[in-house]
Order: structure tokens, then sequence, then C-alpha cells
């Protein structure tokens, strides 16, 4: 079956697109954060299990170890690719597959389970990406998403970025942050899920601040896309911001940057 990503999401796509096979790094940051998100869905052997926006398979490796059939879905082809390599050399049975979080490529109740580990969150059209996740869940299944909190520190890095960014569209799309506050996601899921939530923190550790940089700028689609986009003055001051607010972490071994979020399980009705 061909199956193509909707219009306005393929300029997203290719921003994910540009971190490559380096976003597995960004997943190592955030590695603490997928374990708790995991341990919270309890993934159980031969289920049925979509991860949402995988990327390069982080989670989608951590549910497959606990013996679950996992299908990992993506905007991201590129991202895919290295999941699908890295699968295998772990020996791994992970099916992945190019898949729009708001047109989703698969039968109504095909999961007893979904997760998204940030993933979810910054789809652009947020209501219709809630539907789908409750239409791909099957009656009684259990959806389990980490999102970063509204006004924390993942927040605040992208704050450092958005000088820099074009003007967004008129009407502006909606943020992905609205998702770190539960009173949105009761909005997106409750009518189709008995939602219970907890908060958690992940550590995001470097060497140094430009290590940061380095990261983000390498491997990271929203920070690499950006600073691609601008000459050079304007690229070396975002480099200086960037660096300068992750040196705001610094301890005697390095940078150590506190990330909230929160886990939000769900129940399908």
């Amino acid at each position: 079956m061909h199956y193509e990503i909707q219009p306005h999401n393929a300029r997203p796509a290719g921003i994910w697109n540009s971190g490559g096979a380096r976003y597995n790094e960004i997943s190592r940051g955030i590695a603490d954060s997928i374990e708790h998100c995991v341990l919270r869905l309890d993934p159980r052997p031969g289920e049925r299990v979509l991860d949402l926006a995988t990327g390069t398979g982080w989670t989608s490796r951590v549910v497959a170890r606990r013996g679950a059939q996992v299908t990992g879905a993506d905007i991201s082809a590129d991202l895919l690719a290295f999941a699908a390599e890295q699968a295998r050399s772990e020996g791994l049975d992970v099916t992945y597959q190019l898949g729009d979080a708001e047109g989703l490529p698969f039968e109504d109740d095909a999961f007893d389970a979904v997760i998204s580990t940030c993933g979810v969150m910054f789809a652009s059209r947020p209501e219709t990406a809630a539907a789908e996740m409750a239409r791909v869940c099957r009656k009684g299944g259990r959806i389990c998403l980490t999102t970063w909190l509204a006004e924390g520190s993942v927040f605040k890095m992208f704050m450092v970025m958005k000088p820099y960014m074009p003007p967004p569209p008129e009407p502006a799309p909606p943020s992905p942050f609205a998702w770190g506050r539960t009173e949105r996601i009761e909005e997106l899921l409750g009518q189709n899920f008995e939602l219970a939530f907890e908060k958690g923190v992940s550590f995001y550790r470097e060497p140094s601040a430009e290590a940061a940089w380095e990261r983000f700028s390498g491997g990271y689609g929203p920070t690499k896309a950006l600073a691609a986009s601008l000459d050079e003055p304007r690229r070396a001051d975002l480099r200086r911001d960037f660096i300068a607010f992750h040196d705001q972490f610094s301890t005697s071994l390095g940078i150590c940057v506190p990330r909230e979020y929160w886990v939000t399980r769900g129940i399908r009705h």
C-alpha cells in the first residue's frame, strides 16, 4: 500500500529528517524519561504496541526488549531507516512504518497499547492526532505519553531559538508545549481515555555547554534546520545564546539540565 505524509506535514518531516542518524544521540539524552514511560505503560510479551513518532526508534527498542510486538511510526523516512538498521543490529524484531500521527495507516483497534515519548506533542493538528491515537487503540487498551512541561527547560530552550525563527503563519499553529499542561491533555484525550498523571525530571548531561550546541545543531532537527537557515553572523549569535542558556546548568563535572515532563497514562474507554 502506498502511503504518503499529508502535504501540510511535508515541511515538518523535512525538519526532523535533517537530524538523520545523529538524532539517536538526542534520544540518549532523554533515555531516563523513556524508561519511565515504558515502565508505566507496562508492555507485556506478545502485546501489539505502537510507538508513535518513534524517531530513530529508541522507545520502540525498549518496548521490544520486553517481548511486545512493536510497530514504530514516524513522518521521517530518514530516521526510520536508522531505526530499522539499529533494531536489526540489536536482534530486535520491530516493524517500522511511515506514519502521519494525523492520519495513521492502521486499522481501528489495531493495538493493545500506544506510546509516544515527546513525539505526538509536536503534531501540527493535536485534536486530530489525539483522535487517531484513540482510534487505533482497542477498548481497554492503554496509552502512555511523555510531554515536556509547559514552562520547563525544553520550552525555555525553544525560547532561545525563537528570535532566530521566521515569524509563524497566521493563525499561528498550536504550541507543542500546550501538551505540557494536564488540563490540555484532558481536553485532547479525556473523552476517550481514563487518564492519570505523574511528573518526572529527565537529566540532560554533557561535558560542556558547547557540547550541547554540537549535539543539537548536529542531530536535533529543529535546531539543525534553524542553524542551516541562518547567515553566518546570525548562526554565530544563535550558537552564543544556545551555549549561554546551557551554561546556566554547569557543575564542576559538566552541564546537567533538569527537564521536567509529564507521564500521562490512559485506559481506553
